[in-house]
């Protein structure tokens, strides 16, 4: 399985592609981070995000793609720009028809550390060590992005998993709300009851 992260962002969109399957060892096959300056226009650095992932994309085909999921901070300016940008991971690889994962701070924490708490130093010291490479990746957008390449790819098999037994229990509840309802034999308890027909006597 190959997959790319992104750790949206307007000035660093974080990207770094992990291959590989849960239980076994990770590849990392690439990181790295799209930069648009502060002082561009708005749509000018959504374009600039767009064609930096739209060249990750080409040059190392993804299967899945995995983004983080945006949640509500204080400061609403960095929400926004963080959401516009996952906007356009989400379009790029919706367009490729490549599928997309949302996972949150904390479970890509989890997944990787153990703990949804963990700081930026920790998340970057485990995705070095799980992906042996000699030094974590820099800025901690690119560590990110890979843990949440990483977080994809732990979590995937038990998505699936789900996935498969609601659609199975989805398809059961459909059959037997389409199917028709048993018939009863007389005698049993709901069943109506058999009248028997009067018989025409002969008079004398």
């Amino acid at each position: 399985m190959r997959v790319l992260g992104v750790d949206p962002g307007l000035t660093r969109c974080g990207v770094g592609v992990v291959e590989g399957v849960a239980g076994r060892p990770l590849t990392m096959v690439g990181v790295g981070v799209v930069r648009t300056p502060a002082d561009a226009e708005l749509g000018h650095r959504l374009v600039a995000i767009e064609q930096g992932i739209e060249h990750w994309l080409d040059e190392h085909r993804p299967e899945y793609v995995a983004v983080e999921r945006v949640f509500s901070q204080h400061n609403v300016r960095t929400v926004m720009g963080t959401a516009q940008a996952s906007a356009v991971a989400l379009l790029c690889a919706s367009r490729r028809g490549i599928p997309v994962a949302l996972h949150t701070p904390s479970e890509v924490k989890a997944a990787v550390t153990g703990s949804g708490r963990a700081d930026k130093a920790q998340v970057g010291a485990m995705v070095t060590r799980l992906l042996r490479l000699a030094a974590p990746p820099r800025p901690a957008d690119a560590a990110d992005a890979l843990a949440l390449a990483i977080c994809h790819i732990w979590r995937a098999p038990a998505q699936n998993r789900l996935q498969q037994a609601v659609a199975r229990h989805q398809g059961t509840a459909t059959r037997t709300s389409l199917a028709p309802p048993a018939s009863r034999t007389p005698g049993t308890p709901g069943a109506p009851s058999a009248v028997p027909h009067a018989s025409k006597g002969r008079t004398a």
